[in-house]
């Protein structure tokens, strides 16, 4: 959803609500293309961009299972097609697609973007890429205690997890 209001700088301010799950790879490509826009009006317009929580698989499991095992499991006969499909498309946006690695519940990863978003929204902004290009691009698994902390001491994040 987008609401646009003036700003004192004169320009229009854009407030953008983005409602994404971090383990959705066309959420990874409308935020790519959301920063093409941006960049192309930047001139003419201020952005304001928050993040809210989607969750795909509620019921996905805490500790995280096989990436390509849980897509056979879900997609049967499509999968390779869902796979070319996405390499195809990131390959587009100067990515590789990598299908190794874990997935599993995204709720720490939404926890995490939540907290930066209150330490400003270009920062939850930015963790958000940080998020997307770690999972879909190098395999890694916001389940990961280590990736977690490691998250947040990048991004200020002191208390995150109790």
């Amino acid at each position: 959803m987008a609401q646009s209001v003036s700003s004192s700088a004169g320009k229009k301010l854009i407030r953008i609500d983005v409602s994404s799950d971090t383990v959705c790879p066309w959420c990874f490509v409308g935020k790519r293309n959301l920063d093409k826009a941006i960049a192309s009006s930047k001139d003419q317009y201020d952005f304001e961009i928050r993040w809210h929580p989607f969750f795909l698989n509620p019921s996905a499991p805490k500790e995280g299972v096989n990436k390509k095992d849980f897509y056979e499991n879900k997609f049967g006969s499509q999968n390779q097609g869902i796979i070319a499909r996405m390499t195809e498309v990131f390959r587009g946006l100067g990515l590789e697609y990598n299908m190794s690695g874990l997935t599993g519940n995204t709720l720490d990863s939404h926890r995490l973007l939540y907290l930066a978003g209150q330490q400003g929204l270009d920062k939850q902004h930015n963790l958000a890429e940080e998020l997307f290009l770690g999972y879909f691009t190098q395999g890694k698994y916001i389940g990961d205690k280590t990736r977690r902390t490691r998250l947040k001491t990048e991004t200020s994040l002191l208390s995150v997890f109790n």
